[in-house]
């Protein structure tokens, strides 16, 4: 099995995710800000570390980046191993990213309100990471048929 089609799918649903968030952010109230705790996890460990970070849309970009690059490689996993299962490895990885979201930022020293400020907040943030998960499983299978 190639080690290709699982990284084209993950990163397929990781862009998915973040295009999603991006129109949910511009067009919903009390949106989930992935953007913003992203852009506290660049700061916070660049300045641990005494590097200068970037600032404003430079910082913005390195969060959103951020984000693609960790949740393509993440959501790469779903189409690791025997191409079995895929749908139900989407949704358990797609469930764990999402309640990692809501639960890990305070237990880290990362301000939680981005993704827990409402109710709606928090469902939205869960739904972003399942259906970037989704996303993966369908190109992978997609890509696996062709293959």
């Amino acid at each position: 099995m190639s080690i290709i089609n699982p990284i084209l799918g993950g990163f397929a649903g990781a862009i998915a995710l973040n295009i999603l968030h991006e129109t949910v952010r511009k067009n919903i109230s009390d949106p989930p800000r992935l953007d913003l705790l992203g852009e506290e996890v660049i700061e916070k460990t660049l300045d641990a570390v005494g590097v200068n970070h970037p600032h404003g849309k430079k910082l913005y970009s390195s969060a959103i980046l951020g984000n693609i690059i960790s949740n393509g490689l993440y959501y790469s996993t779903i189409g690791m191993g025997k191409n079995k299962n895929t749908w139900i490895k989407a949704l358990s990885l797609g469930l764990v990213a999402g309640t990692a979201a809501l639960k890990t930022p305070k237990h880290i020293g990362l301000e939680d309100s981005p993704v827990n400020r409402t109710g709606k907040t928090k469902i939205i943030t869960l739904c972003l990471y399942l259906t970037g998960a989704l996303v993966s499983a369908a190109v992978i299978q997609a890509l696996n048929k062709r293959s």
